[in-house]
C-alpha cells in the first residue's frame, strides 16, 4: 500500500497543487465533456498550462518595473502610490495562491451554473479573465484574513458564483437601453459605475434642455491609437515614470534618485540615463502585462469553450454575460469621451487622495492608468449617453474615474502584503465588494466565514428582487434625452424601446482585438435563417 499513498502524495503535491497543472486538466476535462478529438484535448491542455506560465513570467516582469516607482512615489509624496492593473496584481498573487484561485473559479463557474438554472438569474458569465481576476481576489482577501484552504475554495466559490450571475442583472435594465433587446447582458466587473454612469445620465439629461447623442459629434481620428491596450499601457506608465522622476530628483536630489534603479539594474550615471531608464521601464511594465495578457488569452482561448459548452448543456437558453467592449460599436464617439473624462475623473481623485484622504485615513495614491480608464471609462460613456446624451457620458464616465480611484484605495486596505505591491485590482466591483468582505472578513474563524456568506446572500437577494421586479417587468432607465430624429442606436438595426429614437444610425467601430461582438438583431436572425 506503500506504492498508493506515494502516488496520491504525488499527485497531491506536485500535480494538483501546481497552479500551471492544473489549470491545463481542467481543460483536458472541458474538452473531453465537449467530446473533442484527442489532439484537440491535448492540445488545448498544454496552451492552457503554457498560458499560466506566462502569465507567472509576467508577474515577475512587472514586480521589477514597478519596485522603482514605488521608490519614486514614496520619496516624492511620503505615501504609498500604486498603479491599478488586474493582470498585473493576479499574476503576482499566481506564485502564493495559484492553486486555490484555480480550485476557486472551477467551483464558482459551477455554482453559477447552478444559479442560473433554478433561479430567475439566467445568466451564463462568460468574460473568463475576470473570473479569473476576481477569483484572485476573492482568495487573497479570505486568505489573508485566515481562513483555511478548503474554506477558502468552498466559500470562496459560492461568493463568486454569486457576482457571477448577480452583477449582470444589476446593469441589465440600462444594457437593454443601450442594445434594444435582451438578448445579451454584460459580464464585466465594472458594474457600479456602469449603474452610476446610467444613472447620472438619467439625471442630468432631465436638467436643462435635452442633450444630443455623443454621435453627433466628430472626434479626432488621432485618438484612435488608445484603443490598442499594449499602447495604451505602456505610453501610461512612460509618462507617469518620467513625470515622478522629475518630481522625485528635483525633491530626493540627484544621488538618492540615481539609485532608485540600482535593485532593478544599475544605478543612473547621469540626468540623461537616469531619464531613458525612467522611459525604459514604463515600457518594460507595458511588455510585462502584454506577456500577462497574452497568457491569459491562451488559457482562455481553450478553457472558455468548454465552459461555454458546458454551459448551454446545463442552463439552455441563458443569456451570454460578455466583455465591456460588447457595448462598444453602439457608440462610438461616447467610447472616446467616456475614456477622456474618467481619465480626468481619476486625476480628480488623486488630487482628493493626496490633499485630503491620504492625510486624514492613510489612503495610499491611486494613478490613473490609460487601460481601465479606457475600458470601463469608454463603457461608462456608452452608459451614460444612453440616458443623458453627451453631457450624460460625460458626467457619468467622470464619476466612474472617481470610483476607479477611490474604490483601489480602500482595497488595498484589506490585502494584506498584496497591499504593497505597487499595484492592485482596478475595477469597481473589486473595489467595493473587496472592501466590504476584507472588512467583515476581519471577524475571526467561522465568524468570519459565516459574515462574508451572509453578504453574498444579500447581493443574491437584491438582485433576484431586481430580476423579477424590475427586469423582468420591463422597466426602463428612461428615454432618450436625445431629440426625436436622433439615436443613440447603431446601423444593426436596433434603437431604443421605447420607438422615440430610431430614425437615424451610425457607424460601427470595430470592438478591440479578442473583444465578443454583439449578437444580430431579430431582423437579421431572422434572414440567417
Amino acid at each position: 500500500m506503500d506504492w498508493l499513498i506515494s502516488l496520491a502524495k504525488f499527485l497531491v503535491n506536485e500535480v494538483l497543487s501546481q497552479p500551471a497543472y492544473l489549470i491545463g486538466i481542467i481543460t483536458a476535462v472541458g474538452l473531453i465533456a465537449l467530446r473533442k478529438t484527442a489532439g484537440q484535448i491535448a492540445g488545448g491542455a498544454i496552451k492552457a498550462t503554457l498560458g499560466l506560465l506566462l502569465v507567472s513570467a509576467g508577474a515577475g516582469l512587472v514586480t521589477a518595473s514597478l519596485d522603482p516607482l514605488g521608490t519614486m512615489i514614496q520619496g516624492t509624496t511620503g505615501a504609498h502610490g500604486v498603479i491599478p492593473t488586474n493582470e498585473a496584481i493576479a499574476g503576482i498573487a499566481q506564485e502564493q495562491f495559484g492553486a486555490r484561485v484555480a480550485w476557486l473559479m472551477i467551483v464558482g463557474f459551477l455554482v453559477s451554473l447552478l444559479l442560473a438554472r433554478f433561479t430567475p438569474l439566467r445568466y451564463v458569465f462568460l468574460t473568463g479573465h475576470h473570473m479569473l481576476f476576481m477569483a484572485t481576489m476573492l482568495t487573497i482577501v479570505m486568505a489573508t484574513a485566515g481562513q483555511s484552504a478548503l474554506a477558502v475554495v468552498l466559500g470562496g466559490g459560492v461568493l463568486l458564483g454569486i457576482l457571477l450571475v448577480s452583477m449582470p442583472a444589476f446593469a441589465h435594465p440600462w444594457t437593454k437601453k443601450i442594445t434594444g433587446n435582451d438578448s445579451v447582458a454584460i459580464g464585466h466587473f465594472g458594474t457600479a459605475g456602469y449603474i452610476a454612469s446610467g444613472a447620472t445620465g438619467q439625471l442630468v439629461g432631465r436638467i436643462g434642455k435635452p442633450s444630443r447623442s455623443t454621435e453627433d459629434m466628430r472626434l479626432p481620428e488621432g485618438l484612435r491609437f488608445l484603443r490598442d491596450s499594449m499602447v495604451a499601457t505602456a505610453l501610461s506608465m512612460v509618462i507617469i515614470y518620467l513625470v515622478m522622476s522629475v518630481l522625485f530628483l528635483a525633491k530626493a536630489g540627484r544621488d538618492t534618485a540615481f539609485a532608485a534603479f540600482a535593485g532593478s539594474g544599475a544605478a543612473a550615471t547621469g540626468l540623461g540615463d537616469y531619464l531613458m531608464q525612467s522611459l525604459m521601464q514604463g515600457l518594460q511594465f507595458g511588455i510585462a502585462v502584454a506577456v500577462i495578457l497574452f497568457g491569459v488569452r491562451t488559457i482562455l482561448g481553450e478553457l472558455v469553450p468548454a465552459f461555454q459548452g458546458i454551459a448551454k448543456r446545463v442552463v439552455p437558453g441563458a443569456k451570454p454575460a460578455l466583455d465591456a467592449p460588447i457595448l462598444f460599436p453602439y457608440a462610438q464617439n461616447a467610447v472616446l469621451i467616456g475614456f477622456i473624462f474618467s481619465f480626468l475623473g481619476g486625476l480628480a481623485g488623486l488630487a482628493v487622495l493626496i490633499w485630503v484622504l491620504n492625510p486624514a485615513f492613510g489612503l495610499a495614491l491611486v494613478l490613473p492608468g490609460l487601460v481601465p480608464h479606457f475600458f470601463t471609462g469608454g463603457a461608462a460613456g456608452v452608459y451614460g449617453n444612453a440616458t443623458g446624451g453627451r453631457r450624460g457620458a460625460m458626467a457619468g464616465s467622470f464619476l466612474n474615474g472617481l470610483l476607479i480611484t477611490f474604490l483601489p484605495a480602500l482595497l488595498l486596505k484589506v490585502l494584506g502584503t498584496f497591499g504593497e505591491a505597487n499595484t492592485t485590482f482596478g475595477d469597481a466591483d473589486f473595489g467595493w465588494f473587496g472592501a466590504l468582505l476584507g472588512n467583515i472578513a476581519k471577524l475571526d474563524g467561522a465568524a468570519g466565514l459565516i459574515g462574508m456568506l451572509a453578504l453574498g446572500a444579500v447581493v443574491l437577494g437584491a438582485a433576484w428582487f431586481l430580476q423579477v421586479r424590475v427586469v423582468d417587468t420591463g422597466w426602463s432607465p428612461g428615454p432618450a434625452t436625445a431629440p426625436a430624429g436622433s439615436a443613440t442606436s447603431t446601423t444593426d438595426g436596433t434603437g431604443d424601446t421605447d420607438g422615440t429614437a430610431a430614425t437615424r444610425t451610425y457607424p460601427k467601430i470595430a470592438p478591440p482585438a479578442g473583444a465578443p461582438t454583439p449578437p444580430p438583431p431579430p431582423q437579421q436572425r431572422e434572414r440567417i435563417k
